[in-house]
Formats: structure tokens, sequence, C-alpha cells
């Protein structure tokens, strides 16, 4: 495994609130990038694949595990933080508000040398930061300000930006999420353009699981804090194993599965996480019936924190569990 390797171990992060309440976003998560791999993180929105970012980018503090790159514990002096940046670099979902409307956008791509105190070649790292990006020539863009581009374009700004820094991963917030279709597949293309050339690794956050299926080496599905199913992306969509995977792959335009599963309910609070599997209350296989045999660790007994194996298609599910068991038998 290389040495560059980002990596969370038993991750939790937890916000204390008004009237001695506890909200518990992470929970507990096993998570590995590697340089040239593109993982990609799944759920509904407020499951805290943000706050899981956040926390691996050194932007929230975790309460508890660790964060580390090339097996180097993440330290948040100014010092640790500044060299841990230049490997790991965020790409936000709004390029319009990542982009300051003051700034040239050359200025807004050598903002990251500047700031790290690179001062050797800027003209030079800036324009091919640019064109790595797709904006060609580029040097017709650096007078340019961020009002005066596409919204594909101001993207590709935000990402020569975070280019200029020659990282090791990316972390990439809904990096499409604000744009149009057809320029959405541009910038997905780049993004693996990127991982070939560059060797770059990328952490997509997303709730669509098409995106996912069309630039992700691996995907993990996270509820409520929790990674619930991982592995390859292949494997993950197009057999899910977990109810709740199944049910956000049941409304896919090209499910493997027969009819789509609705959602019941909505997703619990992080103050008020249900015992047992966090899902149970929820569960499609609970309301059915089809979870009667293992009914009783649905409601009571906590999952294991899913292994963070890059090659395994791995299920955080009681019933699945004994399923398999079964099988084995």
């Amino acid at each position: 495994m290389t040495s560059e390797l980002l990596s969370a171990r038993d991750l939790r992060v937890e916000f204390g609130l008004p009237g001695g309440r506890t909200a518990r976003a992470v929970a507990g998560v096993n998570l590995d990038v590697a340089p040239g791999e593109i993982v990609a993180l799944a759920g509904e929105s407020g499951c805290g694949k943000t706050t899981l970012a956040r926390t691996l980018l050194g932007l929230e503090k975790a309460t508890g595990g660790t964060v580390s790159f090339g097996e180097i514990p993440l330290r948040h002096s100014t010092r640790a933080m500044k060299a841990y940046r230049r490997k790991v670099q965020l790409i936000l979902q709004d390029p319009s508000g990542a982009l300051n409307p003051r700034h040239t956008i050359y200025d807004a791509v050598a903002e990251g040398l500047r700031i790290h105190g690179i001062t050797d070649n800027e003209t030079e790292r800036v324009a091919d930061a640019l064109a790595r990006a797709g904006l060609r020539p580029a040097e017709n863009f650096f007078l340019s300000y961020p009002h005066e581009l596409s919204g594909g374009q101001r993207q590709r700004a935000v990402i020569a930006g975070a280019l200029v820094l020659d990282p090791k991963i990316i972390i990439a917030d809904e990096p499409v999420a604000s744009l149009d279709a057809s320029v959405r597949g541009e910038i997905l293309a780049l993004l693996l353009r990127l991982r070939e050339e560059m060797n770059l690794g990328a952490l997509v956050i997303t709730h669509d699981l098409g995106l996912a299926w069309s630039i992700a080496d691996r995907i993990a599905i996270m509820y409520l804090g929790r990674i619930v199913e991982q592995g390859p992306v292949e494997q993950v969509l197009t057999d899910p194993q977990h109810p709740y995977t199944q049910a956000l792959v049941s409304v896919l335009p090209e499910s493997p599965l027969p009819e789509p599963i609705v959602l019941a309910g909505e997703l619990p609070d992080a103050t008020s996480v249900p015992g047992g599997c966090r899902y149970n209350p929820r569960c499609q296989e609970v309301a059915s019936g089809r979870a009667q045999p293992v009914i009783d660790s649905c409601r009571g007994r906590d999952l294991p924190i899913l292994s963070p194996d890059s090659t395994e298609h791995a299920v955080a599910c009681h019933l699945h569990a004994l399923r398999q068991q079964q099988v084995r038998s």
C-alpha cells in the first residue's frame, strides 16, 4: 500500500449543542484514499459526508480516532497544517463562492503559492495549472474575473487553484452539483484525466450514485455517521446488499432491482441515533418482517465498524451477516 495514503481510523466527530445534547456527526469511520484512486462517498444530505470531509481536511477536529497521511497523524499546528494542505486539497461545490470576485483568475490560482511561500516560477506554475484544468491557452484567462467565465470555466479555475500546489489527493464536495448536465460530463472527464496524468487521488462527496458509477473506483455508502456498505463501485451498485444502499440504488434509471424502494420517514437527527442498527427504524427488511430472525439484534445490538479494505465488498447489516452465515453453512 502506498505511503501517501490518506487514512481515517475509527474517526469520530461530536458537537455539543444547547441543552446538553450531543450531535454525533461522524460515529466511527474507517476510510482510505490513495493517489491514483477515486473513492465516492455517498448518502443522503445530513448523513455526515461533509463533516467527514472537513475533518479529513483538518477544518474540523476529530473527537476520536485519527486522520493520517503517509502514516503521519494529522496535527493541527499551523506548520503541520500548511504542509498537509499542499498534499490534500479541497474543491468546493459552488465555484462562484470559492473565487473572490475582486481577484483575477491569475491571482486566484496563485493564492495558494503565495500562502505557502512558493515564489519561484509563479507565472509558469499558474499557467501549467490552468492548462491542466482545461483552460487553454492559459494566458488568455490570467486577467479575467470570475463573472466573465462560464460556470464550467469557473469550476476549472477552482480545480487549477488546487492543482497549482501539486497535491496527491483532492477532496471534492459535490464538484458538479451546480453545473449544467453537459458541463458535468466535462468536469468528470477532467478528474479522470488528472488521475491518469498526475496519479491524483480523489474523495468525491456526492448524493448522486450515477455520478459515483461513472467516475469512482470504490464507493462508501454513509448513513447517520457510519459507513454501512463499501467496496468496488461496480459490485456495490450492481449487487447492493445493505437495505439502505438497495433503497438508494432502486431509484436509478438502470437499477438492477425490480422496483423502487421508498425510504420511510426522515433521516434521524444526529443527536438521537437509534439503538442497534441505526437504519432499523426506516429499514424495509424490518418493516416487511424479513428481518424477524435478527430483529432483536437490529433494534438492540450495534454493528462493527467496517474495515477500510480497498478490495472487499463489505456490509454492516445483521440480516446480511445471517444470510452470509447460512450460505457458508
